[in-house]
């Protein structure tokens, strides 16, 4: 269910606290497990106007994938799969300036190597929250979606009943106000 109670928040740039965020990503292997991975490095942009509205990009570092095996990772970034070499980022910007609440969507473009496709995130407000040790108002958001690696032209020699077509993308990201 998605709240309309808004959430006012300071305006400008909000700075990524990259210590308590994750970019995570689920797939099915031979559809009978799944594989759980992250990405390492990314960048958020998360800017609040006047109006209260913020804008939103990330761009996520292919190269940076870990799911914990180092001989898969390798083998992910190659060629016949990410391509890493030839596509370095995965970009997301949103389609137009939000209004925060409890619960909302984000609808915007993904961006792999030169295949755009759109994808619309669920998230979930955590809130905002004075960190003691820093003096800083952090604020929290969850986010979950799906894309496919065939929309993208990842991978596409391997068949979907040895890694799912589906990639479940979760979020958790935790931003500071801006000073």
């Amino acid at each position: 269910m998605t709240s309309t109670e808004q959430t006012t928040l300071k305006t400008g740039s909000w700075e990524l606290d990259p210590y308590h965020s994750a970019v995570l990503f689920t797939t099915r292997h031979l559809g009978i497990s799944k594989v759980r991975g992250r990405f390492n490095r990314f960048e958020t942009s998360f800017v609040v106007g006047e109006d209260g509205l913020a804008t939103v990009s990330a761009t996520v570092h292919l190269d940076s994938l870990d799911t914990g095996n180092e001989a898969r990772d390798n083998h992910v970034r190659a060629a016949d799969i990410l391509d890493v070499e030839n596509k370095p980022t995965l970009t997301f910007t949103a389609h137009e300036p939000l209004r925060i609440s409890e619960d909302f969507e984000v609808t915007g473009d993904v961006t792999i190597g030169g295949v755009t496709k759109p994808i619309t995130l669920e998230v979930e407000w955590g809130g905002l929250q004075l960190a003691p040790a820093t003096g800083d108002n952090h604020i929290g958001f969850s986010a979950t979606g799906s894309i496919k690696r065939s929309d993208f032209e990842v991978a596409t020699g391997l068949p979907n009943a040895v890694v799912s077509d589906k990639i479940v993308v979760e979020l958790d990201i935790q931003l500071v106000e801006p000073k």
